[in-house]
């Protein structure tokens, strides 16, 4: 049941506690920290809005009229509740200031992240500040997505191919899909860029459903094609590291982000086979609950970092 507009508010309550202790507005006054007149302002303005006399002022001081007296006693418990929640509120204010709940898809959680986190924690030090405490899981886009909007997680970092839906964004930087396959594949040597078809029939190695880098070869596969495309997978594994090892071991052709395996390219324990016809550039976004924009406390401030240093994104 909705309060009346008759309740008085929680200053004026505070002003009527402290008549009924100091006996008189002078010196309540003091003690709430105001002017002698703001307080007779408070006063008056909760006898016409609880329409119930609460204060008796006479020269040698105010006191309470009967009905003053009982107000003050509900307002006096009041108080006290609106003081721990107060202090709740307090509390969970510097533990968001101080404690950051982190869930990334793994190619950001293992290639750009840490870089992230330390330099975010240099940059306390050097103000002076506590680092904030960080809980970082990493897992596939759409587990990310969920634990943000279950609450989980304070932000989240994703690489699909759209913003999920019913949280905020924001992109932070960009990243390319890269098709890559041992030194000895067939097509470590290819000149003539593959298809959108080509690719789309090849079986690969490849991360499981709902993780960002299927989800982002998908869609710009069925936009290149004008139809929606399943892609045919040899193996279907849960991490970047897992589907590298794989075609390092001789299990075909996979679409990796180019992030996760730069050292390979550059060393040649890996070959980049060109594509043609189908953009595989992608967007890495930050993701949060809630109607802030940007998210509060640590989030915002590992979120407005990311966004100036845009760290490790080709592009």
């Amino acid at each position: 049941m909705p309060l009346s507009a008759r309740v008085p508010d929680l200053a004026a309550l505070e002003v009527l506690l402290a008549i009924a202790r100091a006996g008189s507005l002078n010196a309540a006054a003091r003690q709430v920290g105001i002017t002698q007149q703001a307080v007779s302002a408070r006063i008056k303005s909760a006898e016409a809005q609880a329409g119930v006399a609460l204060v008796t002022r006479t020269p040698r001081g105010s006191t309470l009229t009967p009905e003053g007296v009982v107000v003050a006693e509900w307002a006096a418990r009041l108080l006290a509740v609106a003081s721990e929640l107060d202090a709740g509120l307090a509390a969970f204010r510097r533990d968001h200031r101080t404690k950051l709940r982190v869930s990334a898809s793994l190619t950001i959680a293992e290639q750009l992240l840490p870089g992230w986190l330390v330099s975010l924690q240099a940059s306390a030090r050097q103000r002076g500040e506590p680092p904030a405490e960080v809980v970082l899981t990493a897992a596939n886009s759409d587990t990310v997505a969920k634990q943000v909007s279950s609450g989980a997680a304070d932000l989240g970092f994703v690489e699909g191919p759209t913003s999920p839906a019913g949280l905020r964004s924001r992109v932070i930087g960009h990243d390319e899909l890269v098709v890559v396959v041992r030194p000895n594949h067939p097509w470590a040597q290819r000149r003539q860029p593959l298809s959108p078809a080509e690719l789309a029939s090849t079986r690969l190695a490849s991360r499981e459903e709902g993780s960002g880098t299927r989800d982002a070869l998908t869609a710009a596969l069925s936009a290149a094609l004008g139809r929606r495309v399943t892609m045919p997978v040899a193996l279907a594994l849960s991490s970047t590291a897992a589907v590298r090892a794989a075609v390092l071991a001789g299990a075909g052709p996979a679409v990796l982000s180019e992030l996760a395996v730069a050292e390979d390219l550059a060393s040649h324990r890996l070959a980049r086979v060109p594509v043609g016809g189908v953009n595989l550039r992608r967007s890495l976004r930050a993701i949060w609950s809630g109607g802030t924009l940007p998210p509060m406390g640590a989030a915002r401030d590992l979120l407005a970092h990311v966004t100036a240093r845009h760290t490790g994104t080709p592009g």
